[in-house]
C-alpha cells in the first residue's frame, strides 16, 4: 500500500462525520492574555469525518462518501473541497445553524487546542440518512462527534445499526476527551456497542476506562470493541483485540509543525489498508505513516 495509490477493486468506505471550518491559529509565543498575540492564520476545510475520508481517499480507496450536515452558506464551499480531494459528498444544507467551526490554537511544540462551536454538526439527524448511502460500501466508519447530541447520535446509531443488518464492518473515532466527559463515559461506551474497531488517542482509551497505562485501556477497551487501535503520537500505535495488546507500532520520524488532524490520517489510512485487504498491524504501519505526514502540514487535510 502506498500513500496516493489507487484500490480500483477494494469496496467503498463511508463515513458519517463533520465538515468544519478551521481557523488555524499558529502562535510561537505563549498566548498573552488581554493583549495581541502574534500568529499566523489560516481558514482552511477540516472536520473529523472529512478529515478521515479525505486521507482514505489519498492513501488509496477509490470510492469514499461522507454524510454531514452543513450551513447552507458555505456548503458548496465544503463540497468542493472533498471532490477535489476524491471524496463523494453527501452534504445535508441546513438553513438554521452554520458549518461548524473550530479555532485550533497551535503552539510552538505543534499541539493544538481547540475552540469547537459544533453548529450545523449535531444537527445531523435520522431523516438525513438513507440505506442507499451502503450500496457498495464494506466499511462504515463514525466520528464520535455525532454521539454528543440526542439528534446525531439517533443518527449515528441507525446507521451502525443499517451497516450491522448488512455485515458491514464500522469504526468509531471516540473524538474528544473532553467532551466525552461531559456526556458520561458510561453512555459513551453503551454507544460503542455494535462497532468493530474503536480509534482512541491515548487520552480518550485512560478516560474510557479509568487506567492510566495505555496499553492496559487498549486491552480493556477491546473487550467493548473487539479491534481497539489506540494512537500514542510520536510513540506510535497500539493494537489490542478480545482483551488483550496484540501489536506496538512504532511512529515513523517527522518534524510537526501541526498535530491538527494526525489521529484522522491515521484512520483514513488504516481504513483504506483494511479495504484493501491489509492485516490490522499493517494498516497500522500504513496509519503511522500517514499521520507523519500529516504533522508536517498546516491543518487537517492531505
Amino acid at each position: 500500500m502506498t500513500g496516493g495509490g489507487r484500490g480500483t477493486h477494494s469496496p467503498g468506505l463511508l463515513v458519517v462525520g463533520d465538515v468544519v471550518t478551521d481557523v488555524v491559529a499558529r502562535h510561537r509565543t505563549p498566548l498573552a492574555r488581554g493583549t495581541d498575540t502574534a500568529a499566523r492564520i489560516r481558514i482552511l476545510p477540516g472536520g473529523a469525518g472529512a478529515n478521515v475520508a479525505c486521507w482514505a481517499a489519498r492513501w488509496g480507496c477509490a470510492d469514499v462518501r461522507l454524510l454531514a450536515r452543513a450551513g447552507e452558506e458555505d456548503m458548496a464551499w465544503h463540497a468542493e473541497r472533498l471532490t477535489a480531494a476524491g471524496v463523494r459528498a453527501h452534504l445535508v444544507p441546513d438553513a438554521e445553524a452554520p458549518t461548524a467551526t473550530v479555532v485550533a490554537l497551535v503552539d510552538e511544540g505543534a499541539e493544538r487546542t481547540f475552540l469547537t462551536d459544533s453548529g450545523a454538526v449535531l444537527r445531523l439527524s435520522p431523516g438525513d440518512w438513507s440505506p442507499a448511502l451502503l450500496d457498495g460500501v464494506g466499511h462504515l466508519h463514525l466520528s464520535g462527534y455525532l454521539l454528543f447530541s440526542g439528534t446525531s447520535g439517533e443518527a449515528a446509531g441507525l446507521a451502525m445499526r443499517s451497516a450491522r443488518e448488512r455485515g458491514i464492518a464500522v469504526s468509531v473515532d471516540p473524538a474528544s476527551a473532553g467532551f466525552i466527559a461531559g456526556l458520561g463515559i458510561e453512555r459513551m461506551l453503551s454507544a460503542l456497542h455494535g462497532a468493530d474497531i474503536l480509534f482512541p488517542n491515548a487520552d480518550e482509551a485512560r478516560l474510557l476506562t479509568g487506567l492510566p497505562d495505555a496499553a492496559d485501556a487498549a486491552a480493556k477497551l477491546s473487550r467493548v470493541v473487539p479491534l481497539t487501535v489506540v494512537t500514542l503520537g510520536e510513540r506510535g500505535a497500539l493494537l489490542a483485540e478480545s482483551g488483550r495488546v496484540t501489536a506496538r507500532v512504532p511512529a515513523e520520524a517527522a518534524e510537526a509543525v501541526d498535530t491538527t488532524g494526525a489521529g484522522d490520517a491515521f484512520t483514513g489510512a488504516f481504513l483504506a489498508a483494511r479495504l484493501a485487504g491489509a492485516d490490522a498491524r499493517t494498516a497500522a504501519a500504513e496509519g503511522c505513516r500517514a499521520g507523519a505526514r500529516a504533522v508536517t502540514l498546516v491543518g487537517g487535510r492531505p
